[in-house]
């Protein structure tokens, strides 16, 4: 059965970046985020096996959100510039690597991601998305799990472990959030509404338009005051939440893993100085060359 392996990519080049520090290249040019992320790169693909994978890159924020919520992600610190300055190197490392890449401008990486996780869904692959992201609960189902790096589990992600995350389920997410608003993001939700109350609610009601619909059966009078007082910041927050449709008209073919580029590899990690990665990658094609002669 084909396997896709879809990596949010700014998430772990972050990751990278912020887990390994003062990594130079013999130029001076910093190389922790590549380093780092080729190294969880490698440890993903070890985890999953897939026939297919693929990067996403954020190619900005999206224009609906916006409109809806100016403030939307505003208190987002600029990128670090030496984290900026390695990510077209990464890019070119996994194209040497042959996994494939992807970046559309005004196009959030959380959409695009989840329209090939439905996409290979409809084909009948298992998909599993690597991402700390908990918006990408709301997409998890029989056929798409998560990798969240924050999980020291390292258990790939069914509706299971959202249950145990959230206390709702799978298809309760998008209200879940838009309840309790995300900070990360900059949603602000419900006054008072935090993890527990958000889920006690849709164990009790089921989903939004029902809550809302008898919310005279909330006990609390301040609860429902606050849910009154917030009710279009809700609806509002189901359409920031919700992972949006795009244009992600991949083929099989186009994410399937290809074989590395070698002399590409050599000239990028001798580049960087990674030395024990081109020693492992001469000893790898020195394999390849006497068993060819077999």
């Amino acid at each position: 059965m084909e396997r896709l392996l879809i990596i949010d990519g700014h998430s772990y080049a972050y990751r990278a970046f912020h887990a390994i520090r003062e990594l130079h290249s013999p130029s001076g040019k910093p190389t922790n985020a590549i380093y780092g992320f080729i190294k969880m790169l490698a440890k993903l693909r070890a985890k999953v096996e897939p026939t297919h994978c693929i990067v996403i890159w954020d190619g900005g924020l999206s224009a609906e959100r916006m409109a809806a919520l100016p403030e939307y992600k505003a208190q987002r610190p600029e990128m670090p510039k030496d984290l900026e300055s390695q990510l077209d190197e990464i890019v070119e490392y996994l194209d040497g690597a042959g996994i494939a890449s992807f970046c559309r401008d005004g196009i959030e990486a959380d959409d695009v991601i989840a329209c090939i996780a439905r996409r290979a869904e409809e084909l009948n692959w298992m998909s599993v998305i690597a991402s700390a992201d908990k918006d990408f609960m709301q997409l998890v189902s029989p056929r798409i799990g998560l990798l969240n790096p924050h999980d020291k589990t390292e258990a790939v992600w069914t509706a299971e472990q959202v249950r145990a995350k959230s206390g709702v389920e799978p298809s309760q997410i998008v209200d879940w959030l838009s309840l309790m608003g995300d900070s990360v993001d900059n949603i602000p939700g419900v006054s008072g509404v935090g993890p527990k109350t958000a889920a006690d609610l849709l164990k009790q009601f089921a989903s939004i338009e029902q809550l809302f619909g008898r919310l005279d059966e909330v006990k609390s009078e301040r609860l429902r005051a606050a849910l009154s007082e917030a009710k279009e910041r809700v609806q509002r927050n189901r359409e920031l939440v919700r992972l949006h449709k795009v244009d992600c008209d991949f083929s099989p073919e186009e994410m399937a893993v290809k074989a590395p580029d070698g002399q590409r590899l050599r000239e990028l990690y001798s580049r960087w100085g990674f030395r024990t990665m081109l020693a492992a990658l001469e000893e790898s094609l020195l394999q390849e060359r006497q068993a060819a002669l077999i």
